[in-house]
This record gives structure tokens, sequence and C-alpha cells, in this order.
């Protein structure tokens, strides 16, 4: 089991950089593939990073890629997402989420993550 809660969110204008921390507890945070997701007010919930459990594997929406890093921390249990050249339709609440894996792998798919944080707000204004 692992509990997550996210910080960093804001209000910054277009151009501007976030960076959203995600700090797990509970045991065996190794064994889980990160990933970052957000929800636009009458939208779904959208994959914007993932990490595998390493660290050495990333992947990106394309509407983030270059923009967007993912990082993690293990020793820390800390999950990070530096957001650059921020736009307006980067606003959202970001969430962060785990998933139990077997593999190096991280996935896409918001259905395949076990735990998720509460969210932090993030507003681009323009």
């Amino acid at each position: 089991q692992v509990q997550l809660v996210e910080s960093g969110g804001g209000l910054v204008q277009a151009g501007g950089s976030l960076r959203l921390s995600c700090a797990a507890s509970g045991r065996s945070f190794s064994s889980y593939a990160m990933g970052w997701f957000r929800q636009a007010p009458g939208k779904e919930r959208d994959f914007v990073a993932a990490i595998n459990w390493r660290g050495d594997n990333t992947y990106y929406a394309d509407s983030v890629k270059g923009r967007f890093t993912i990082s993690r921390d293990n020793a820390k249990k800390m999950v990070y997402l530096q957001m650059n050249s921020l736009k307006p339709e980067d606003t959202a609440v970001y969430y962060c989420a785990a998933d139990l894996v077997y593999n190096d792998y991280a996935d896409r798919r918001s259905q395949t993550y076990d735990h998720w944080g509460q969210g932090t707000q993030v507003t681009v204004s323009s």
C-alpha cells in the first residue's frame, strides 16, 4: 500500500514554470511505476507523463513532450514533474498515481494505476 500527496501547484503566467512534487509513504515505493495525470474542468483525466520503477524509462503525452520532465528519487520516495513553457491549456488538476509493477515499463492508461493522490491545481494565465 502506498499513499500519495502532491504539492507545488499554483498560478503562473504563460511561459512560466512550475515543479510538482509527489511524496509517497508506505513500503516498497521502488516497486511502483509512477505517473502524472491531469483533469481540466468538464474533461476526462488525461495522461501526462510516467516513469518506470528505476527511473530510466520515461513516457510523455505528445502535448507536453519537450516541455515537461518526470523524475523520481526512490531513496526519498518522491516523484517530480518539472513543467516549463506552460500554456493556458495546461490548466488542470494534476494527480500523481502509483502502479505496482513487475517489469521495467510504465503504463499510460489511468485504469492500471492502483493508488492516487488528491491532486494539486495548476492554473496558467494568458
